[in-house]
Parts: structure tokens; C-alpha cells; sequence
């Protein structure tokens, strides 16, 4: 069956625009698509789609105006082949993506087998960036040395050595892409992946690239400034946006992201925007009061010591902590821990000192053992003289009755709860 005019199937006259092809295409696939249960046509929706693709395609639509079918033959995809049951339940600009590259959202790609959102991004990366504690108080500025992809210089990203030929990859036919057959458990179904020949770029390179191998990039050193504000912490990322991996065959670069380890300190402790600090101090300073020097992110400060300080006591310095990440003009504070230090070698002189400290505070340093009061030995020895006659009377009064039997549950009665178990589990005669 000869195939008809493709203009004909758009309902348009030769010489027609490229705005006039698309709003024809757009208008009649609505009608002609099977999920229009009104007036949807399969088979005229396949034969209005091969249209549009010649169609839409300047240099496709030059042969086509002066050779006819003839001359874009072979280049068209089989759209007989197409299952449009597996776009059921897509919008038609979904449907039409997905057929065209984007064409119907973005600029027809003339059926070139660009992917739905055209050339892909690059890839995006990660940089470790090692910061000292006091750089991520007060921020830095930083050179780094990234390695990224970019379009080769000697093939401008072709992939083709210079002066050889690209040619059409017969496998996509110039698409870009293949229908792949997928089966899961008791269905099948397709879908669109990058032609695994050509990787999706439509085109086969008869004579690679020496410098890229065909692949249209290199790996590249390149130097980027990394400003590193006030108030980041371990683990925070920056992102330099498009300073990543250069996309395929004119896709725009990826982002890099610069991911921040902070070191620890060897003095400060670091909680939220709050700097801890543990600072010893003599007996003398904690009793009297005294003015310390005391480290802080800003150098040696002045702390005021109360009177009567206690070992564990919390001193905070205002604003001397971490600037807030958004709002550098706040800033947390520094929280002193004061620790006070007991002397472990005394001189003769501060032992003396510290002996008449404590004979003026009436502080005993040494006590003896209670001694038990002689009136309370005499009662206890009466006492016990006492229990020990009645007990020998007890007995006299036993030795009388032996020959009389006291009855068993009064015996049983006055047995203990471990003679009671040892009786349960002595032995049967």
C-alpha cells in the first residue's frame, strides 16, 4: 500500500511553517490517539507521527520536498513497532516527549533522538575539605584543585578524530535510542533506553579520537575558589554550582560539592554555637576571688573569678562563641568550667599556713576513737550477769522435766526458718 503525502496526513499545503506543522501535529494527534475512545485511530496516529518526524526536521523536510518518500527513506523510525498501550494513562505532551525528545515543550529536535530534557547534565562531584577548628569559626577563603570532565580540545567533544566522518548509527537509526523489551514475573513491557551503540548520541565515529578515545571528553585539572563563611561545622556542604563533570555531547557541567571536616581541639569543645572550655584554678583563687587569663576562639581573655567559687562552677563569657552561619553579627558564648586543683606537694611553709587556716577555722585534722563510757560498761556487765543466772535456772529447771516430753508443735514453733529448711531436705530414714 503506497504511502500518502505527508502533508496530506497534517491537513497542510507544501511550504508550510514549522509553527503551522507543530499545531497541526498537535491538534490531530489528540484526536488520533488510542486513548481517545472517541476518535482514536492506532493506525493513524502511527502514520500522522512518521509525518511530523520527516516533517519537523529541516533537512529531513528539504529531501522530502524534492525527492518524496524516496528520499527519506530509511531514516524514519518503524513507528508500526511502537507499543502505545505502554503510554496509557501519560498526558500527550508526556506521549509526545517521549516519541520526539522533547520536541512539543521545548523546540522540536527534528526527531534527532535527543532524550526528554535534551543533552543530559554532568555529573556532580565531592570535594573533602579538611578546616581547622578556629577556620570554621571566622570562615576562609580556599583554593582547591578539582579534577572534572570537559569537552576534548582536539575533537571539540565529537569523539571523531579530526577530518574523519560521523555516520549514521544503524542501530537507533539516528535516534538515539531503542525500545528494549522488559520482562517482570507474568507481564512484559518496553522501554526507551540510550542505544547502547551509539550511547545515545545518534551517531557512529568511524575513526575515534586519539587524545579521548572516542569517548568526546577528558578528565581536566582545574582551580576554583571555595569561600568558606563563619559558623560552619563538621559535615556542612557548599555547592559551586556548575563546577562539576561537563554533560555529553553539549550538556551543561553538574554542580561540585565541597564537603566540610573539621578538626577538634585540643582545648575547646564545640556544642551548637556554644565554645567549652576547662579551666583549672588553685584553693586560694577559688576561696579569695581572683582575675584569670583564659583562652578563648579570640585569644587570651580577662575572666573575673568570684569569691567562693566552687570545683565544677560554670563562668560564661558573653559572646565569644561561634558567629551564627546566617547572621555573623551574633555570636554564642564561651562557657568556662572551673576545675580547682588540690595541692599534691606541699613546702614546709604552706603546710604550716594551711595547719593555722584550719586552727582558725576550728577545723579538726585529725580525731580519735570514741571511748565507751565506764557507767554503761558496769550496766552491760550487770545485764549480762543477769541473762547468764537466768539461763543457768533455765537449765536447772530443764535438767528436772527432762523425763517429761514437751509436745511437737511447740518444739516445731520455736525452731528458725533455717532449721525448718534443713528439715525439709534432710534425709528420709
Amino acid at each position: 500500500m503506497a504511502k500518502r503525502d505527508y502533508y496530506e496526513v497534517l491537513g497542510l499545503a507544501r511550504g508550510a511553517s514549522a509553527d503551522e506543522i507543530k499545531k497541526s501535529f498537535r491538534n490531530r494527534a489528540r484526536q488520533l490517539h488510542p486513548d481517545n475512545k472517541e476518535s482514536g485511530d492506532e493506525a493513524a496516529f502511527k502514520e500522522l507521527a512518521e509525518a511530523y518526524e520527516v516533517l519537523s526536521d529541516e533537512q529531513k523536510k528539504s529531501s522530502y520536498d524534492r525527492y518524496g518518500h524516496e528520499g527519506v527513506k530509511g531514516s524514519t523510525r518503524d513507528f508500526d513497532n511502537v507499543d502505545f498501550s505502554s503510554f496509557q494513562g501519560f498526558g500527550m505532551e508526556d506521549i509526545i516527549d517521549a516519541l520526539f525528545g522533547g520536541g512539543m515543550r521545548g523546540g522540536f529536535s527534528g526527531g534527532g533522538g535527543g532524550s526528554r530534557s535534551g543533552p543530559r547534565q554532568g555529573a556532580h562531584l565531592r570535594y573533602d575539605l579538611d578546616l581547622e577548628f578556629l577556620d570554621s569559626v571566622f570562615g576562609l577563603e580556599k583554593k582547591i584543585t578539582v579534577k572534572r570532565l570537559e569537552d576534548c580540545t582536539t575533537c571539540e567533544g565529537s569523539g571523531a578524530a579530526p577530518g574523519s566522518n560521523l555516520s549514521t548509527c544503524n542501530t537507533c537509526q539516528g535516534q538515539g535510542q531503542v525500545k528494549q523489551l522488559v520482562n517482570m514475573l507474568f507481564m512484559q513491557s518496553y522501554q526507551i533506553i540510550a542505544c547502547p551503540d551509539c550511547a545515545g548520541s545518534g551517531k557512529k565515529i568511524e575513526k575515534p579520537c586519539k587524545d579521548c578515545k572516542g569517548a568526546g571528553q577528558t578528565r581536566k585539572s582545574r582551580e576554583f575558589d571555595v569561600k568558606v563563611p563563619a559558623g560552619v561545622k563538621d559535615g556542612d556542604r557548599l555547592k559551586l554550582q556548575g563546577a562539576g563533570d561537563k554533560g555529553p555531547r553539549g550538556g551543561v557541567f553538574g554542580d561540585l560539592f565541597v564537603v566540610l571536616n573539621v578538626k577538634d581541639h585540643p582545648e575547646f569543645v564545640r556544642d551548637g554555637f556554644t565554645i567549652h572550655v576547662k579551666q583549672p584554678i588553685s584553693f586560694s583563687m577559688a576561696a579569695l576571688g581572683a582575675e584569670i587569663l583564659v583562652p578563648t576562639v579570640e585569644g587570651a581573655k580577662v575572666l573575673k573569678v568570684p569569691a567562693g567559687t566552687q570545683s565544677s562552677s560554670q563562668l560564661v563569657m558573653r559572646d565569644l562563641g561561634v558567629p551564627h552561619l546566617n547572621n555573623p553579627s551574633r555570636r554564642g558564648d564561651h562557657v568556662v568550667h572551673v576545675v580547682v586543683e588540690t595541692p599534691t606537694k606541699l613546702s614546709g611553709e604552706e603546710r604550716k599556713l594551711l595547719e593555722q587556716l584550719a586552727e582558725i577555722r576550728h577545723e579538726k585534722l585529725k580525731v580519735s576513737a570514741p571511748v565507751p563510757d565506764k557507767s554503761d560498761a558496769s550496766s552491760e556487765k550487770e545485764a549480762s550477769g543477769a541473762d547468764h543466772k537466768k539461763d543457768s535456772q533455765s537449765s536447772s529447771s530443764k535438767k528436772k522435766k527432762s523425763h517429761e516430753k514437751e509436745p511437737e508443735p511447740a518444739e516445731a514453733e520455736d525452731k528458725g526458718i533455717f532449721d525448718k529448711i534443713v528439715d525439709v531436705f534432710r534425709p528420709k530414714e
